[in-house]
């Protein structure tokens, strides 16, 4: 089985849907996926998402299914050096979030006192709980650290959605903290990870990305990626976001 997991294209967050480069984004990308063969979508609820899925739907005639819990990881915490106002979970600087060796651990991260206090165990748990359960049907069922494979098939699941979610989900198929993947990889608006099963043995499977944040299907048309998925590259430049 594949899993395509995509971020939206390049968002306008105060209307929650798109901008103009991310309308032609959400063309592009379903240039890709209209050559593909996809068995189920799958969007989260917020506008945005659903704008850029919406595109590729019409494209194909077909509907995707909306689930509450693929919608942005919304989890807000006070940050150690922000103190007028909360932030997303899965932003901190790396000064401050690497120091601390919980944030490495798969089994502590949510352990920390300011993960604690802002209750992300519960909002982390309610997502891979229901994705573990989509798998499920589709024939692989979570057993300890693999999937057990009880319908094995070469399937392709779409997911719209969002890149601190797309992390937590990866993050549940590799076992590792989040906070790895939140801080280390980068997903462009309407990039796609493309991440099957491997099989060495009949009956137990794992996940293995074959590609994370791919844009090429913007390169092919002629369209940059949009910075919005990044901070500055270097910080003497005040046009790139801070």
């Amino acid at each position: 089985m594949r899993l395509l997991i995509i971020r939206h294209a390049e968002p306008d967050y105060k209307k929650d849907s798109l901008t103009p480069k991310g309308w032609h984004e959400a063309e592009l990308l379903a240039d890709r996926l209209a050559k593909l063969t996809i068995k189920d979508f799958y969007v989260s609820p917020l506008g945005r998402a659903k704008d850029t899925a919406s595109v590729t739907l019409k494209r194909l005639g077909r509907t995707a299914v909306e689930y509450d819990w693929l919608k942005e990881f919304e989890t807000r915490i006070h940050r150690p050096d922000v103190l007028d106002r909360t932030k997303g979970a899965w932003d901190w600087l790396p000064q401050d979030w690497t120091t601390e060796e919980e944030f490495y651990r798969r089994d502590l991260w949510k352990e920390h006192h300011v993960m604690k206090d802002a209750h992300v165990e519960k909002e982390y748990d309610h997502i891979i709980e229901n994705f573990d359960a989509l798998l499920a049907q589709h024939g692989y069922a979570r057993d300890g650290e693999i999937y057990r494979a009880e319908r094995a098939n070469r399937d392709t699941l779409v997911f719209f959605c969002h890149f601190g979610l797309e992390c937590v989900l990866l993050s549940r198929l590799m076992n590792v903290s989040p906070m790895i993947l939140w801080h280390h990889f980068c997903a462009a608006p309407s990039s796609v990870t493309t991440v099957y099963t491997e099989e060495r043995r009949e009956g137990i499977a794992s996940f293995r990305a074959a590609s994370i944040g791919d844009v090429s299907h913007l390169y092919a048309g002629g369209e940059e990626p949009s910075f919005a998925a990044r901070f500055c590259e270097t910080y003497d430049c005040m046009e790139e976001r801070h």
